[in-house]
């Protein structure tokens, strides 16, 4: 069987994405991988055995085109109110909460939160299927 171990994003400033990452989500830079034109970095924490890994290409300057295939990363967390005032605290650009139902009944609460590369963060309620 298939093991999910990480999902990559391109980002234009190592320093201000790891710094995003680490405050938004608790994550720690588990390695490193500095090659001649790309650097590698892999973040996770406790939560997970799953790792984020950020891909810096050198010399860049031009931010990265996102499309318009709308795809995000999604995490769960246990206190959804408290989470998002804390990242409003913390400067960052946040959706509303919204709460998702089906059949009568809740599917999901969420937000979302952009990080320095303009990627999108779904920030999920532990309930039901999102753990």
């Amino acid at each position: 069987m298939a093991k999910t171990i990480h999902s990559m994003i391109r980002v234009l400033d190592e320093g201000r994405s790891v710094d995003f990452y680490g405050k938004a989500f608790g994550l720690a830079i588990a390695d490193r991988l500095d090659f001649e034109t790309f650097t590698l970095v892999y973040m996770s924490n406790a939560e997970s055995e799953f790792e984020l890994e950020l891909t810096i290409n050198k010399g860049r300057t031009e931010p990265y085109d996102l499309g318009d295939g709308y795809g995000h990363l999604a995490v769960s967390v246990a206190d959804l109110d408290g989470e998002h005032a804390r990242l409003a605290a913390l400067g960052y650009t946040l959706g509303k909460i919204v709460e998702f139902n089906r059949d009568g009944g809740l599917l999901a609460r969420f937000f979302f939160v952009t990080d320095p590369d303009g990627y999108k963060i779904e920030v999920l309620q532990r309930h039901g299927r999102f753990k």
